[in-house]
């Protein structure tokens, strides 16, 4: 039986993407810092799919953890994947470094260093697969979140570096750009609906992109592709001129 780590398990896409592979037949470790949140997950799991489910403490932002915490894991996953993600807030990053520092390292450095631990690990066996959620945001800074958006352009490369250097060695590297959920985090945001996806659609474009169509990197929706590419492709003279 194959085994997923979720990152962020408590999560709203956290907990779709565990349903999605336990419906799958997978084992399912769920990891996060919420204990009681992970174990209500987990049961909930359980019983839906009668599949395997473990719970793991993990602070994305203790890295110095991240190798005792593999250890401890009871098998090497086959895949993992990493959905911790911080908004914050971008008028407060502007003037509190601390809060800024948060969101950067919510966002890039702890999901990258993790998943290049594990990337080391996967490279030594011989196979495994890593999914990064990142974001549409990391794509063109805007004023409206740059702080966050900085920081998942710098995860976006880290993903496509690891994905270039590991892809001949058995290893497959999957980067997701989910554009707007409905989710706790976005609550009380006005969300274009065609712009927008449900948690559940975001776990099983997953479950898909990482186990079946061996995708490499994915838009959830794909009207975000042709968003996107518009978007990039506005000269600067023009862009520092719209509200984003």
């Amino acid at each position: 039986m194959k085994t997923v780590l979720v990152v962020g398990g408590t999560s709203d896409v956290g907990r779709a993407v565990a349903r999605a592979y336990a419906a799958a037949g997978w084992s399912v470790q769920l990891a996060g810092r919420d204990g009681p949140g992970l174990e209500r997950e987990a049961a909930d799991i359980a019983t839906r799919s009668g599949a395997a489910v473990s719970v793991h403490a993990i602070d994305i932002l203790d890295t110095g953890a991240f190798a005792a915490f593999a250890d401890g894991l009871p098998v090497l996953p086959d895949t993992v994947v990493s959905v911790v993600g911080l908004l914050g807030e971008q008028a407060r990053a502007e003037t509190d470094p601390a809060h800024a520092t948060t969101v950067m390292r919510s966002n890039f450095e702890g999901p990258a260093l993790l998943l290049g631990l594990f990337a080391e690990r996967f490279l030594a066996r011989g196979h495994g697969t890593i999914v990064g959620v990142s974001s549409v945001a990391g794509e063109r800074g805007r004023a409206s979140n740059y702080v966050y958006g900085a920081a998942k352009a710098g995860f976006t490369a880290f993903l496509s570096g690891l994905r270039n250097r590991v892809s001949k060695r058995g290893l497959h590297v999957v980067t997701v750009k989910p554009g707007f959920i409905r989710t706790r985090m976005t609550a009380g945001m006005k969300l274009p609906a065609r712009l927008t996806a449900d948690p559940q659609a975001v776990g099983d474009a997953i479950f898909a992109a990482a186990e079946t169509r061996r995708r490499d990197v994915i838009y959830v929706k794909p009207v975000w592709t042709l968003v996107m590419a518009i978007i990039r492709a506005l000269p600067e003279t023009i862009f520092k001129r719209t509200k984003l």
